[in-house]
């Protein structure tokens, strides 16, 4: 049996660490293991080079080809994987999967699958930033908060370092644990961590405290963002009063509970206005909130704008850039 061979599909603006994170355990695998076990290419829409989202321009070596059974593609990708690139991309990856070939994502790259109609069903996993716009659009998804799925035919990370685990695991499914630990220990990571790690850090490490209540409280108010409750609502949750509510989040975040409730239905809100076509009375009722005036005020209170020029906003952004490096 001849060496694995992976092809990473780039698109623009994708993640350079992601692909650095991919392509090193495997090349370290060869190492380690003395062969050449593992093979990788890259390939992009039409063939030619891929600007990545540090700005550097990363040659290809082919466009959109037919894949050979048991060889492993992953679409590498960030903003611009949200863009649908039409009928024929989801044509080609229905094509390739029925030729037997192993289609995965990273970082947002399980949007051109979920488009293709291949994760209908299936448990992935996507960059935390991407969630909310992915949800929406893709219900049938079995979306996952954990750092990576190891799918059979269409595995999946979130991108970044989790990468990195991704690969860890596949190397350990083609060749053991002993292979996997010694291509880590050259990387000098501490550790190989499963898919089930989460992708974001607890409430207790972010905020540097270990209170069970908080922890519950915020957990709660994730769960609850469509559907936001009144404080004594939520303290009756918990088992606590609202002056005791109001103590801990005062003690530990600095903020009332309401106002950390809104920041979050907010961030939320920005996230669809950026990354989905909803329209934004879509996207405040989705956000909890039942008036459109309430929902304006507070967004342009909170970012400086409407919600109906956020997109008009970030669209310019790219536009000047390009004027203040001319």
């Amino acid at each position: 049996m001849g060496p694995s061979h992976f092809i990473f599909l780039l698109l623009d603006g994708f993640p350079h660490i992601s692909l650095s994170c991919a392509i090193e355990p495997l090349r370290l695998a060869n190492h380690v293991a003395g062969a050449e076990i593992y093979r990788w290419s890259l390939a992009s829409l039409d063939g030619g080079a891929v600007t990545a989202s540090n700005g550097l321009s990363t040659p290809v070596g082919q466009g959109l080809m037919q894949l050979e059974r048991r060889e492993k593609l992953l679409i590498v990708a960030g903003d611009e994987a949200l863009r649908d690139h039409g009928a024929d991309l989801g044509a080609w990856l229905r094509t390739q999967r029925a030729r037997g070939a192993i289609l995965g994502g990273v970082c947002s790259g399980a949007y051109p699958l979920a488009r293709a109609g291949l994760l209908s069903g299936r448990e992935a996993a996507i960059h935390w930033a991407y969630h909310d716009a992915f949800s929406e659009r893709f219900p049938n998804v079995r979306l996952t908060k954990s750092l990576y799925v190891a799918d059979a035919l269409h595995p999946t990370c979130s991108g970044g370092m989790a990468t990195l685990d991704l690969l860890l695991h596949m190397i350990f499914q083609d060749h053991g644990r002993d292979l996997a630990v010694a291509v880590a220990e050259q990387l000098v990571c501490s550790g190989m961590r499963d898919g089930k790690s989460l992708q974001r850090f607890s409430a207790q490490f972010r905020h540097g405290v270990r209170n069970s209540l908080l922890a519950r409280a915020i957990a709660r108010m994730n769960e609850n963002i469509e559907t936001p409750m009144q404080a004594h609502e939520l303290a009756g949750e918990l088992g606590i009063s609202c002056r005791q509510l109001e103590r801990i989040f005062a003690k530990h975040l600095d903020v009332a509970p309401m106002r950390y409730w809104l920041e979050l239905r907010l961030g939320r809100a920005r996230n669809l206005l950026l990354q989905s076509e909803a329209s934004v009375s879509e996207i405040a009722v989705a956000c909890g909130f039942s008036s459109m005036s309430h929902f304006s005020k507070v967004f342009r209170t909170r970012f400086g704008y409407s919600p109906a020029n956020e997109r008009a906003v970030r669209a310019a952004e790219p536009a000047a850039r390009v004027r203040q490096s001319g």
